[in-house]
């Protein structure tokens, strides 16, 4: 499941409608000196709506990072719970690869070091996120632009909020939570409910099969007393390639710790070289595999 949300400029109305959201993001300023005029109504009504609420900048990336961070922080009035994003976007300007990149990393570690209490994440299209960026530093969530069915952005990366469609003239999203209650608490800060409840009779390990192909394969990890008893916990991944005991397959792992995805890491795995490892801690709740190689298989046991 998920929960709808919509993103709002000087081209919408400052008392936009908000029946069935759960958040908006509302941008601030763009550049040096462009401030949205409609940014005080507009916080007001997400905030009477009881809506997560989050704002962004549009960069002019020639520009000095840090200035534009700083001009865009001093029209903010941060409540609790408020969520901070760029928008990696730069139509128009002529401007390098090498430079949107730089302006990306200086801006997000600038802002989050300026509002440390809140989540500071990155808004990308599609293509700017598979084809511009090479670390996959989006802060502390992804925000990725890619019009198809909401919910199923065509990405690897885990993903926080997706814009799926500008239908009606107002820009639509969704977020990876199941209800409003869930993604109020995630902005905030505190931990949501996604740690199964402790039970005593759910297994200590836990196996099957990653599917092939550009989707990721989530896998719970399993809780209980017992599995807390045991001082080791891993992932386990498998390659099973007959007839080429040097073919290597390469999974791309992921990990939520209950609060956050962890950036995804490539792990290879060769057909004839036995399991690959990955340390997983108690806080850990699930895990994402994506790999393009049929015959990988995944177990999470606590030893």
């Amino acid at each position: 499941m998920t929960v709808r949300g919509v993103d709002v400029s000087s081209y919408q109305a400052a008392d936009f409608p908000t029946a069935g959201l759960g958040f908006v993001f509302v941008k601030v300023t763009e550049g040096l000196s462009y401030v949205n005029p409609k940014l005080p109504g507009q916080r007001t009504t997400a905030r009477q709506a009881g809506l997560t609420t989050g704002y962004y900048h549009y960069p002019h990336i020639a520009n000095s990072p840090v200035s534009e961070a700083d001009h865009f922080l001093g029209q903010l009035d941060l409540a609790a719970g408020d969520l901070i994003a760029l928008d990696w976007e730069w139509y128009g300007q002529k401007v390098t690869a090498a430079q949107a990149r730089a302006y990306k990393k200086t801006w997000l570690a600038h802002v989050k070091s300026k509002a440390p209490r809140h989540r500071v994440g990155l808004y990308s299209d599609r293509n700017n996120w598979t084809t511009v960026d090479t670390d996959s530093d989006c802060g502390d969530f992804l925000w990725i632009a890619d019009t198809t069915t909401a919910g199923h952005p065509r990405i690897r990366h885990p993903w926080t909020f997706h814009q799926y469609s500008a239908a009606g003239g107002v820009d639509r999203d969704v977020a990876d939570f199941p209800d409003a209650a869930a993604l109020r608490a995630w902005a905030a800060g505190t931990p949501t409910s996604t740690t199964p409840p402790e039970e005593d009779d759910m297994p200590q390990w836990n196996e099957g099969r990653v599917s092939a192909g550009p989707d990721a394969t989530t896998v719970a990890v399993p809780h209980g007393n017992a599995w807390h008893a045991y001082p080791s916990r891993a992932l386990h991944l498998v390659y099973d390639e007959i007839g080429d005991s040097e073919a290597v397959a390469t999974v791309r792992v992921a990990v939520h710790n209950g609060t956050a995805w962890t950036p995804p890491t490539e792990v290879k795995v060769t057909a004839g070289g036995g399991a690959a490892d990955v340390d997983l801690t108690s806080s850990d709740v699930k895990v994402s595999l994506q790999t393009a190689s049929s015959g990988v298989s995944y177990a999470i046991e606590t030893y």
